[in-house]
């Protein structure tokens, strides 16, 4: 894809999406990495429908280390995978009440010593709570990085290194939410919305013609 192609691609999923922002509710640094790491294999609705029980009973490291893994799963059961996420929040709320008074720290290196907490979790604490020029790639940004040709990769961080060479730099602040939330809800997995799709012209999917004639009912 060529670096005019890849600018218009941006600007169109700009336009699109006037307000990218992270679809899990949060108030705070703490808040958003809890929230990211339940969210592994989860949606967004079925954290933010646990997090709204949460948050208002503890919604700090202290908190949560007191509520311990028991505690915190009695908020959290109707997520998938719930046992091993209770464990992995207390343990990282103990580690950061133990190495960082509390407070997330905002390198990746030492939020990735954190229990539960891979690159891709470590890189949306970085790009959303502190700004950072940071891409998680996840099922949807892999896909649409993929599919479209923007940044193809065999594997997240190919696609990461990618995309943080090739994303135009006015819109690396922002470029995380534009392709999850294109992916989440245009480019999707079995049959995307070609048809609707903003950056249909700017789009390398060899089958877009295909998928841009379905009907409704087709999809």
């Amino acid at each position: 894809m060529s670096p005019a192609k890849r600018e218009e691609l941006f600007r169109r999923l700009a336009a699109a999406i006037p307000e990218p922002k992270s679809e899990l509710e949060f108030a705070t640094p703490f808040e958003l990495l809890v929230a990211v790491v339940l969210s592994a294999q989860a949606t967004d609705k079925s954290v933010n429908l646990a997090t709204r029980k949460l948050f208002p009973v503890a919604n700090t490291p202290k908190a949560i280390a007191a509520l311990g893994a028991e505690g915190l799963e009695e908020f959290i059961r109707t997520i998938g995978l719930y046992r091993g996420k209770a464990k992995n929040v207390v343990a990282l709320s103990q580690m950061l009440l133990e190495k960082h008074a509390g407070e997330v720290p905002r390198t990746r290196e030492a939020l990735e010593e954190l229990p539960g907490v891979g690159r891709k979790t470590a890189n949306v604490v970085l790009n959303v709570a502190f700004e950072e020029l940071a891409i998680a790639v996840d099922t949807h940004v892999f896909r649409v990085a993929n599919r479209t040709g923007l940044a193809p990769g065999k594997d997240p961080l190919e696609v990461e290194t990618k995309l943080m060479k090739v994303v135009p730099k006015k819109y690396l602040r922002h470029a995380h939410h534009y392709l999850i939330l294109h992916g989440r809800y245009t480019c999707v997995a079995r049959k995307p919305l070609c048809g609707k799709c903003p950056i249909y012209s700017q789009c390398e999917f060899r089958e877009k013609k295909k998928f841009a004639a379905l009907t409704p009912a087709d999809v």
